[in-house]
């Protein structure tokens, strides 16, 4: 689409000419809607805005048609302007006092759309009824009239309070397009094939030929190749940002945005997370570019590419990767990061965010932390990421997006109702000794033990023994709920074992890794049983093993953790 694009305030449509053609549907904002616009421009007005606050309205697409503009999107919110000016006319000091505005079809024998329009004020309810568009105008005509009443019996000077932010603080967002065929400029927008997001109408600013204002023929050539570099470093950027593993790297979330690099420019004017604002984005840069000189245009280009490129830099970096894809996991502001690491060397920014990270375990004491503290999920996080990167010799990468994209639990490693679980009977308590303990030394240490499992082994009981539980309990001890026994795992492959024996949890996590799933470097080497120093088991999870891994978390994590008391 060949355009411009610019705010204009209230002020600059008066005495401005509007057609609304034939391939528009009629006015139809129902008197809810009316309302809303009124009591959001009249919050803005007591929020007591400063001089350069406006209030933005959405954008007004139109086209230049011999005397008048063309309305191709729009008409509905501009209709509504032109009511509450037809309302407050008397208010407006100026001799415009408001502009025209004319329906191409909706006319009746009785009267015009330009008639009816320029005296709602006069018109009876019934004047309006054989005509639903008149009947939807003069319906909001009245919801104005009403709220300005009401609101009134408060504040008595509203009207006149009202008027001056309305004309000049008030602003819509101006889309002027130079293409022959409106009909089809409307239906792209309607139908949802291009979308006026803030990227779009950002990225109209920067192309917007008045920014490279110029008579000259060779300098206008320079400014097309100009517009050109920078729509295509513009496409380069948005492609970049569709790689998920890169998007879901720079991301808290999945954050489905269909124009990603509207992320950067959310970055770069710091749009607060809680800002329910759909125009703020754009609103920040309109104001940057607001009677700006061509190299102001082409310096905030820069900005964007900059931002870019750190973020680039970052996720080719394999250290800076981890560290900041951890800290951004757990909701670490990315534009304070951004900030540092363009003002100070990589040395320096790498200890910034080291501090970062190690501001996340302030007073974490590993061994008081139990199922279903907050902290745990970032510990076992930091704890995968760590090993990974520890590892100098491989390029492997923790895959944030895949970690984002898949639901995560943190799972008990032993589980001491599974182990009993499988058991029920004789046989299977049988078989389960014979692969578990019948070679395990702390068991032959305990005599009375010892001898119930041989007895169990050798056949020479003919009933499954009843206390059986004893057993688990004294080898595998009780239910573990420290960060000892407990790992990541995607909800998929944890959900799939539910409370199964540690032995089938370790065959079906084997199993998954073949099929694909991402299994976390951690959770595979605890049921590889990576961190136990003797492999003479391998059907549960020992308190030897316990003690390894708990042992392995503090010295992976130690220098980012406090001391530790145990």
């Amino acid at each position: 689409m060949s355009n411009n694009i610019s705010t204009k305030p209230i002020s600059k449509l008066l005495g401005m000419n509007f057609f609304i053609p034939a391939y528009q549907r009629g006015y139809r904002w129902t008197e809810q809607q009316v309302r809303d616009l009124l009591n959001d421009i009249w919050g803005f007005i007591e929020s007591d805005p400063t001089k350069e606050e406006w209030y933005c309205l959405q954008p007004i697409v139109v086209k230049a048609r011999n005397e008048q503009w063309e309305v191709i999107d729009g008409q509905q919110r501009l209709t509504t302007i032109f009511l509450v000016l037809k309302y407050l006319e008397k208010f407006v000091e100026s001799e415009r006092k408001t502009f025209e505005l004319e329906y191409e079809t909706r006319n009746t024998e009785k009267s015009n759309s330009k008639d009816f329009l320029n005296n709602v004020d006069q018109k009876a309810e019934n004047e309006a009824l054989d005509n639903i568009d008149y009947f939807h105008i003069y319906k909001a005509f009245e919801v104005i009239k009403e709220w300005f009443k009401k609101k009134a019996e408060a504040h008595s000077s509203v009207s006149s309070n009202f008027i001056k932010p309305f004309l000049e603080k008030t602003k819509v967002i101006w889309y002027e397009t130079n293409e022959d065929d409106a009909v089809q400029i409307f239906t792209r927008i309607n139908m949802g094939k291009i979308a006026l997001t803030n990227a779009e109408l950002i990225k109209a600013l920067f192309l917007n030929s008045s920014n490279f204002k110029t008579n000259n023929i060779v300098d206008k050539e320079k400014i097309r190749l100009k517009q050109l570099e920078i729509a295509n470093e513009w496409d380069f950027i948005e492609y970049s940002l569709h790689n998920e593993e890169f998007w879901l790297f720079i991301n808290k979330d999945e954050n489905e945005q269909d124009t990603r690099i509207e992320f950067l420019f959310e970055l770069i004017v710091g749009k607060p997370t809680s800002k329910e604002d759909d125009t703020y984005t754009f609103r920040k840069y309109a104001e940057k570019f607001q009677n700006k000189s061509e190299k102001e245009i082409k310096e905030n280009w820069k900005q964007v590419k900059r931002c870019f490129q750190t973020l680039q830099d970052w996720f080719n970096d394999r250290e800076l990767y981890h560290k900041i894809g951890f800290l951004v996991t757990f909701g670490e502001n990315i534009k304070t990061l951004i900030e540092k690491s363009q003002s100070e060397s990589k040395t320096e920014f790498i200890e910034f965010v080291d501090g970062k990270i190690n501001g996340k375990f302030t007073n974490v004491q590993l061994a008081k932390i139990e199922y279903g503290n907050g902290i745990i999920r970032p510990i076992l996080l930091l704890h995968n990421i760590q090993t990974m990167l520890k590892n100098t010799k491989e390029n492997s990468r923790f895959p944030f997006n895949r970690y984002k994209k898949e639901k995560w639990d943190i799972e008990h490693i032993h589980a001491k109702a599974s182990e009993a679980k499988v058991k029920d009977e004789l046989e299977e308590q049988r078989n389960w000794l014979i692969e578990n303990f019948e070679k395990d030394e702390s068991v032959h240490n305990n005599y009375d033990l010892n001898k119930r499992i041989k007895s169990l082994i050798d056949n020479e009981l003919e009933k499954k023994d009843e206390n059986f539980q004893e057993i688990i309990e004294y080898v595998l001890g009780e239910e573990d709920d420290f960060l000892r026994n407990l790992c990541l795992l995607d909800r998929g492959t944890n959900r799939s074992y539910k409370n199964d024996a540690f032995k089938m949890k370790r065959k079906k996590i084997i199993e998954q890794e073949k099929f694909g799933t991402f299994i976390p470097i951690c959770t595979r080497n605890v049921f590889m049983k990576y961190y136990s120093n003797e492999l003479k088991q391998l059907g549960h999870w020992s308190e030897t093993d316990r003690t390894a891994y708990f042992e392995n978390i503090k010295e992976v994590l130690k220098p980012y953790l406090p001391t530790q008391n145990d």
